[in-house]
């Protein structure tokens, strides 16, 4: 079984069940609060660079939901700089085993997000059983963050909402 860094949004309900399936299937999960990790460019390029720019984001982010921001219309460094300055941007989880083989020595290996299949394949969830629909999708549905009623509350300048979240006690 692996050990998994785990990189995440306390609080948040998919993530919590991201986890605890995780753990199900055997592996050691070590949180970390995606938020408060320093992040530099070359760090998060270590897991997303792979990628095409507009699977870097979070898709259930506020910002993303109310089409403020656009992925697939930032350039490269536009978008990178948009996640570094706001982390809950990041596509998440973001997670990273160490292998250690004979062949190779140590190596890390990274995954974004959490599509069933892909983790099933990169380290096995030992046929858990799964849950239905997107591995990825807020806990709240379609409705997102409003169907907690934060909605009700005013928006502060710094238009984070996603932070604030945390009130409804349920993400």
């Amino acid at each position: 079984m692996a050990i998994v860094t785990f990189y995440e949004k306390p609080g948040c309900q998919g993530n919590l069940r991201q986890r605890l399936l995780l753990a199900a299937a055997g592996h050691t999960v070590r949180a970390r609060n995606l938020k408060a990790e320093t992040w530099s460019a070359d760090r998060l390029l270590a897991f997303i660079g792979k990628l095409e720019i507009g699977e870097w984001f979070n898709r259930n982010a506020p910002a993303l939901k109310s089409g403020d921001i656009v992925p697939e219309n930032l350039g490269f460094e536009e978008a990178l700089h948009l996640l570094l300055d706001n982390p809950l941007l990041i596509r998440r989880p973001l997670m990273e085993v160490e292998r250690v083989t004979s062949e190779q020595g140590t190596r890390i290996e990274r995954l974004v997000g959490f599509d069933y299949a892909a983790v099933d394949a990169w380290i096995g969830l030992n046929k858990v059983a799964l849950s239905e629909g997107d591995g990825e999708a807020c806990a709240h549905g379609a409705e997102g963050h409003d169907s907690c009623g934060r909605a009700a509350y005013d928006k502060p300048a710094d238009k984070d909402e996603e932070s604030r979240h945390g009130r409804c006690g349920a993400h």
